[in-house]
């Protein structure tokens, strides 16, 4: 999988798939008019790229080595780690009818805070090289609780002035609100009848460019702060990194250690390291 290839597919996020995770990025009250089935489901989804699209979506967001400001430091940046699903899908009589998640990524949905009440795709994209996905890509067996997923962590860190520090809460990918089957679900559901609402746009508006479309790539949503990441912001010449990695093979202290430059083996993990610029 090439960055070149992924200009070619649908890119969504999901919004509130971590607990704490909307409140702690200072969206709660944005999203308070949202209404939810379950007291714990996501808050729905939103377009980050677009292929064709006549607006800032239009533009081609992903890289993975440098993300730039774009001169937008004042509206403060935090890093949002999450895990990539990289899908085929099918779409039938104008609508998304199933996706299939073939392969998965470590992903920084990097994020602007700016609170103006305008729709959230609008802190997602401004620019290119604004948001971060790893090319260490990992197959997908099955896309069930008894695949190869539910083994991975997800980590993310950020080093600065030589020290690093955990940005985000090391969290198992079983520990979204919603995955496997239950998100797939959802994700079809929603792309066909979600409408404007608050922070969240109607979204055939965008499906409809799926006819041109090879995939869909999805940001599953975003972990927790650490301490660290609650409560500072992103600065020029931070080094980024997230990780998907497989417990059972690898520790915590594997991460730590590969980002101090000791000689660390990561067998079965998808690393994304950046530099903001």
């Amino acid at each position: 999988m090439l960055l070149e290839d992924l200009k070619d597919y649908l890119c969504f996020g999901v919004a509130g798939n971590f607990a704490n995770h909307l409140g702690e990025a200072g969206e709660a009250d944005e999203f308070a008019q949202i209404k939810t089935d379950e007291k714990d489901a996501p808050k729905g989804m939103f377009p980050f790229y677009i292929k064709g699209h006549d607006s800032f979506l239009g533009t081609y967001p992903i890289c993975d080595e440098i993300i730039k400001t774009h001169g937008r430091e004042a509206d403060n940046m935090q890093v949002e780690a999450e895990v990539a699903l990289i899908c085929d899908f099918v779409y039938e009589n104008d609508k998304i009818v199933d996706i299939t998640p073939k392969y998965f990524s470590a992903f920084n949905d990097c994020s602007l805070r700016f609170q103006d009440g305008n729709k959230l795709s609008t802190k997602k994209n401004w620019g290119t090289n604004t948001k971060g996905i790893s090319q260490e890509v990992i197959e997908i067996d099955n896309f069930t609780e008894e695949g190869i997923l539910k083994r991975y962590h997800i980590a993310s860190f950020v080093k600065r002035d030589g020290i690093v520090h955990d940005y985000g809460t090391t969290s198992s990918v079983k520990s979204y609100s919603y995955f496997f089957g239950q998100l797939k679900e959802w994700m079809i559901e929603k792309l066909n009848s979600q409408e404007d609402c608050g922070p969240l746009e109607e979204l055939t508006q965008f499906t409809k460019y799926a006819k041109d479309s090879k995939g869909i790539l999805i940001a599953a949503g975003a972990t927790a702060y650490a301490e660290f990441g609650k409560n500072h912001f992103l600065q020029k010449g931070d080094e980024i990194f997230v990780y998907i990695y497989d417990a059972h093979f690898h520790s915590f202290d594997d991460m730590y250690n590969d980002m101090c430059g000791m000689d660390t083996f990561l067998s079965k993990c998808s690393k994304l390291h950046q530099i903001l610029e």
